[in-house]
């Protein structure tokens, strides 16, 4: 399938690896212009370059921190019109609530909240006047099913949540559409942290570790990043203009409620 977008500007946050990297190949191969974004450059031109290299696409990458003014300033410089945000960020760890204060409070809210909010008010009025626009949020399945451990990442990111939908029902007019992925236990940097803290929390072994984890899924396996880049790739495409406001879940079938 076409997807409808050759030629279309995209901004990809946090796309040095993981879910980021593989939503940027995804806009890559489909012949988007990306911009890549990551804090380390070293890492952020390897990604560059093998991105170069998979599918042909220009690709440029801007180092830079977004959960700062500065940093946000330096990833519009560079794309001053996307056509596609997708806005991703690291999560806090997973802790408890007696040992999250005002500092790691305001961390969250910074990282998973407003560096996306910000992106947001700074791309949709141009999105909007060119009658093109596609936003797209990597939030958290724990938006939907919270779990005390990860209440600083679900807080800040069901914020997000909120604000998408309130502005998507504004914005559809245009043509522009905020919608959110909501991923769950993928085969990335992110799962191997996790993966090494149960390990050394219960004593077993990595490998152990990893079994465990995807012996709660129905799936019974790992969601591959690639999997997660073409569901990004479609909420981004000329198909998808009709569908705003939403949260798909990328899960391996964990979800167990109705809707």
């Amino acid at each position: 399938m076409d997807l409808g977008i050759q030629g279309r500007k995209a901004i990809v946050c946090a796309s040095s690896q993981g879910l980021g990297l593989a939503c940027a190949q995804a806009l890559a191969q489909e012949g988007c212009e990306v911009f890549i974004n990551g804090r380390h450059e070293d890492k952020l031109r390897q990604a560059c370059d093998a991105l170069r290299q998979a599918t042909g696409a220009l690709v440029t990458p801007v180092v830079a921190d977004i959960t700062a003014t500065q940093g946000r300033a330096a990833l519009l410089r560079a794309c001053p019109e996307p056509d596609i945000l997708v806005n991703n960020n690291a999560g806090p760890p997973p802790g408890r609530l007696a040992d999250w204060d005002h500092a790691a409070w305001i961390g969250a809210l910074e990282s998973n909240l407003l560096a996306a909010a910000f992106l947001i008010q700074a791309t949709l009025p141009g999105m909007r006047a060119r009658r093109f626009g596609r936003i797209v949020n990597i939030t958290s399945a724990m938006v939907k099913t919270p779990h005390a451990a990860m209440g600083l990442s679900t807080a800040a990111r069901a914020g997000l949540t909120a604000l998408s939908k309130a502005l998507s029902r504004e914005a559809i007019i245009d043509n522009v559409t905020i919608n959110n992925l909501l991923p769950e236990r993928f085969d990335t940097p992110r799962q191997a942290f996790m993966a090494q803290r149960l390990a050394q929390e219960q004593g077993i072994s990595i490998e152990e570790a990893r079994r465990r984890i995807t012996d709660t899924l129905p799936a019974k396996r790992w969601g591959r990043p690639s999997e997660f880049g073409a569901a990004c790739a479609f909420l981004c495409s000329a198909h998808a203009g009709f569908m705003t406001g939403q949260n798909l879940q990328l899960d391996g079938g964990s979800y167990e409620g109705l809707i």
